[in-house]
């Protein structure tokens, strides 16, 4: 492992050390060519016939799913593809974070292409997806829709869900909603720059603001609320110079590359403010963690920044000290934005991950 990285703790599950080293090691060989065009492709571009999911109240959720290219040709194909001999593939569903896209896991899309049929949806009033009222605004509702995600297009086979901070509270919320499916259709869970609760609200909200609005955020969040949101979002597009800022310095830890930076601000700026504000009084009461044990029935890999200004690392760490088994992979300087600043290093552990679950579902 990198001096950028150190892992802790054991992925519960059917998977040797020899073997899953040997496995991820081939993995990541198959796959030099994605990472490449990860670094080349604009962001943005990766793309997929989208696929139009209805949830349980009538809001339409923007879904695409990469599947595989080839048939499987050797042993960690057919482990990763199609486990055994009438056994269903493994499907890895990737659930994004608050005011972000499908588009955030660029390096990951890039990486897994062709290798593992893998779906990208936007959560509700997220992206192309449809808005939804407040009263639905829920980090629930999101466990629902992850729900009605799997039902349209994973009906069968196994399943790893990997979230990135909202979109791992979403898996949490899904794990309490529908227990019954950890260990039957859920065989594996990465938890990305996320929690269970105990978040400081105030931080979610600094990259969606502009400079000029943070000062009274930080003494009263939920005053600036108040302002309404189309004069905020007025305020936003007009300081879009210090909102990038803003965002270089709140989603990453160390320097990195100019279009990174503007990459999320473009995800973050295209989320009106009223999604900001109808999601944002979730976070203050989220209290999950005496659930997340239940999660420990299948391999987990928990991934933080130990420089993420949002969620920080404590709250990774209080994840894989409850989940039994799991992993926690800590990526020395990293910000929020891990799955970015750190791409190969996630997708290392992801591999393992996948590996992990695959294996897992061969002995189901």
């Amino acid at each position: 492992m990198s001096r950028r990285g150190r892992v802790l703790g054991s992925v519960a599950g059917a998977l040797g050390l020899a073997a899953g080293t040997a496995a991820v090691g081939v993995v990541r060989q198959q796959r030099q060519i994605s990472r490449r065009a990860g670094e080349s492709v604009p962001f943005g571009t990766l793309r997929a016939e989208p696929v139009s999911v209805v949830a349980d109240d009538g809001v339409a959720l923007h879904v695409e799913v990469d599947e595989l290219d080839a048939p499987a040709t050797t042993a960690v194909d057919r482990l990763l593809r199609r486990t055994h001999s009438g056994a269903p593939r493994v499907t890895v569903v990737f659930v994004h974070g608050y005011c972000l896209n499908l588009d955030c896991w660029h390096f990951q899309r890039a990486a897994y292409r062709g290798l593992v049929r893998a779906v990208y949806y936007d959560q509700r009033s997220h992206g192309r997806s449809g808005n939804s009222d407040r009263a639905h605004s829920t980090i629930e509702q999101l466990g629902h829709d992850l729900h009605a995600v799997l039902e349209a297009v994973v009906p069968d086979g196994p399943v790893v869900l990997v979230g990135h901070s909202m979109g791992g509270m979403s898996i949490i919320a899904f794990a309490e909603l529908y227990p019954e499916l950890i260990g039957t259709r859920v065989v594996g869970v990465g938890l990305v720059s996320t929690t269970a609760g105990g978040l400081d609200p105030g931080r979610m909200l600094l990259p969606m603001l502009p400079a000029r609005l943070t000062g009274p955020l930080a003494s009263s969040a939920m005053r600036t609320l108040h302002l309404g949101h189309r004069a905020i979002d007025v305020l936003r597009r007009a300081g879009s110079a210090v909102a990038t800022v803003a965002t270089d310095r709140f989603a990453f830890g160390e320097e990195v590359p100019q279009g990174y930076v503007e990459f999320v601000d473009e995800m973050l700026s295209a989320t009106p403010f009223e999604v900001v504000a109808d999601f944002f009084p979730n976070f203050a009461g989220l209290d999950k963690f005496d659930g997340v044990g239940a999660l420990g029935a299948v391999p987990v890999s928990v991934i933080c920044g130990t420089a993420d200004k949002m969620t920080s690392i404590g709250h990774s760490r209080k994840l894989q000290s409850r989940i039994p088994g799991s992993r926690l992979l800590e990526c020395e300087g990293a910000g929020h934005m891990v799955i970015m600043e750190r791409h190969e290093l996630v997708n290392a552990e992801l591999d393992q991950l996948i590996t992990a679950a695959a294996a897992r579902a061969v002995h189901q």
